[in-house]
């Protein structure tokens, strides 16, 4: 089992969402910041890594939005979604084909990536006030 952190970073009532390279596993899908925690990283400092690598930005990691279990043909991932807020910086394609803000109804526009799934049903399931 491969531990996966990922970043839930809102904006006011869109949030973020990155879409893989094209060249990669589950390429030009999208999904949420994150990655695989390394040896000796706690969750957060992967996640901090992971945005700064991957996006350019520092985050503060807030509580654990939700976390799932998903097992693709080549992986099975444990994924730990954080709440998160941009810390410094504004948010660049370094490692992702495209970023995003969305709301939760633009959700059904965008293929995500399979673990995401019943994220994304939480997400819709929020009431309108707390969505961001």
């Amino acid at each position: 089992m491969t531990e996966v952190v990922a970043a839930l970073i809102w904006d006011e009532n869109r949030f973020m969402i990155c879409q893989r390279p094209a060249n990669k596993a589950r390429g030009l899908m999208w999904e949420f910041v994150g990655g695989k925690v390394e040896p000796g990283e706690t969750m957060r400092q992967a996640l901090i890594r992971e945005c700064r690598e991957e996006i350019g930005v520092t985050i503060n990691t807030a509580d654990v939005f939700t976390d799932v279990v998903h097992e693709y043909p080549d992986l099975a991932v444990h994924l730990t979604l954080f709440n998160a807020t941009i810390a410094e910086g504004t948010p660049e394609k370094l490692e992702h084909n495209d970023i995003r803000w969305i709301t939760v109804d633009e959700i059904p526009k965008y293929e995500f990536c399979p673990a995401d799934e019943s994220i994304l049903s939480m997400l819709k399931a929020l009431p309108q006030g707390r969505r961001c």
